[in-house]
């Protein structure tokens, strides 16, 4: 649905964005995550014809978004991180005034209404925007990117200024959403992109740095692997038989978790589950659980940013 094939884009000096390429496919929700700078919204504004770039393309079902932007623009509902509202108008008025503006061929009134209705701005819809709490107002803003009905939406920050209830309000309208569009999605909270996306890209310092799909994007890069164990015995004495267990290469003491037992954290090369076992049958301790613990996003994030994790690009 969207590709984007080596974009480079300059500010004076600085390399915004480095040979930046990936794809959208056609009906999936796509993460798009970096540090701030990472070039993320210099690329949404590139993909949406806000910006141009020095080098490359970028194609929306087949249509250069530098040769036929009108035929593009059609097809994008676009949410900016400040969303571009005009105070002085009241909700109706600004979404009837965005509908003009955006010359979309039908039935005004039943859009809007639809639109509200899934954003849940009905009981503000005659009140001026200047008034609304920031949570509304980023509402409003959702509204207007669903206007026409587009088949991509493209949401920069679509969360911020919501309350806990609001969020997981908005990330069930995306992924409602995501049943029907081609949905681009950046978040600086890992734990909704986690939630919400197919796949995700990171970018850091204007290149993609990995594309994968969000379930297997906590393998990337995993050179170790980790098991979370219970174990009734003597605190020092197991902690000791876990580290002389051939291929742990770490074992961390996370306390008593009840009278007499302890949780262990132990990092290792390769699987020693059978080897554990072993030592520890031969032992006077119990096993009560062993538990594979998966890395997390926020842990494989950090490590691919600072360089900790090997990249991995997902085979197309």
């Amino acid at each position: 649905m969207i590709e984007v094939k080596n974009l480079t884009k300059v500010y004076v000096r600085d390399k915004a964005l480095d040979d930046v390429s990936f794809t959208v496919e056609k009906g999936s929700i796509l993460g798009f995550l970096g540090p701030n700078g990472a070039g993320k919204s210099t690329t949404m504004n590139i993909i949406t014809g806000y910006l141009s770039c020095d080098s490359g393309s970028v194609l929306v079902d087949g249509h250069d978004i530098f040769e036929e932007p009108a035929a593009v623009k059609k097809m994008i509902g676009y949410l900016p991180e400040i969303p571009p509202l005009y105070n002085d108008m009241t909700v109706r008025k600004y979404l009837e005034f965005m509908f003009r503006l955006k010359k979309i061929r039908k039935p005004m009134n039943e859009n809007i209404n639809k639109v509200c209705r899934l954003v849940k701005i009905e009981d503000v819809s005659k009140r001026i925007i200047r008034n609304l709490s920031k949570g509304y107002r980023q509402r409003v803003g959702f509204a207007q990117a669903l206007l026409g009905d587009p088949e991509i939406l493209i949401l920069d920050e679509p969360t911020v200024g919501l309350d806990p209830e609001q969020i997981v309000e908005i990330r069930k309208l995306i992924r409602d959403l995501g049943r029907e569009h081609t949905i681009i999605l950046s978040s600086h909270l890992l734990s909704e992109v986690q939630a919400v996306c197919d796949k995700i890209v990171i970018i850091n310092h204007g290149k993609i740095v990995t594309e994968e799909l969000t379930s297997s994007l906590t393998k990337t890069g995993a050179s170790t692997e980790k098991l979370l164990l219970l174990i009734e015995g003597k605190r020092q004495a197991v902690s000791s038989l876990l580290m002389k267990t051939d291929g742990v290469v770490k074992v961390t003491d996370r306390g008593e978790a009840e009278k007499g037992c302890f949780e262990f954290m132990v990092e290792s090369r390769r699987d020693v589950r059978r080897l554990i076992f072993k030592a520890f049958a031969k032992s006077e301790f119990n096993i009560l659980s062993m538990t594979p613990s998966q890395k997390s996003l926020e842990d494989t994030y950090m490590d691919i940013i600072t360089g900790k994790s090997e990249i991995r690009e997902e085979k197309k």
